[in-house]
């Protein structure tokens, strides 16, 4: 069987429709495990964000990690504090990113897997903590009650879904890039 190299227009069309499932599920499984709680929701998010990296690559796993929490915002998911959306965001473009260049391109070893994921989910947890818990509320004007919810949620559970998600995602991976035949 002659297999033909795939013109840019295909290509373009399939990052596209994978990009649009990627958030179209990502926003689906917040919606669908919101009442389970931050361990649940935060995993499946950190989950999809890894697996939209690893298999459909940079691009489009930054630009699930950008637009999702924006969707989530606007379909009443997320947070429902404005300022924090684009802290989210960033968080999640951090973990796409780390997880992408440590794990590099091509098959992942172990190792090196181990390492990005390690490493991804740290840093999207202190930045978070950084945007959210050290800068935004200290600069927004919240009410008590709410610091402390930001500060739990931005906090060691960030570190906690962003394992848990990274962890499934890595185990996932190898078997959807074989049945994408990459």
């Amino acid at each position: 069987m002659n297999k033909q190299k795939p013109n840019a227009a295909h290509s373009k069309s399939l990052w596209i429709t994978e990009t649009a499932i990627l958030i179209a599920l990502l926003v689906g499984l917040q919606f669908a495990t919101k009442s389970l709680g931050q361990y649940v929701t935060g995993s499946c998010v950190n989950a999809v964000l890894a697996i939209a990296a690893l298999v459909a690559g940079l691009s489009s796993g930054l630009t699930v990690a950008i637009l999702s929490p924006f969707f989530a915002f606007l379909l009443g998911i997320g947070p429902q504090l404005l300022p924090i959306v684009p802290a989210i965001s960033v968080g999640n473009a951090i973990f796409v990113l780390v997880l992408y260049l440590v794990t590099g391109q091509g098959g992942i070893s172990i190792a090196r897997g181990i390492g990005a994921w390690l490493s991804a989910a740290l840093a999207k947890s202190a930045v978070l903590y950084l945007l959210v818990v050290q800068v935004l509320c200290r600069i927004l004007t919240l009410k008590d009650v709410q610091i402390a919810l930001f500060t739990s949620m931005f906090s060691v559970n960030q570190l906690i879904t962003a394992l848990i998600g990274g962890g499934v995602a890595l185990l996932l991976t190898p078997i959807l890039r074989k049945a994408l035949h990459r």
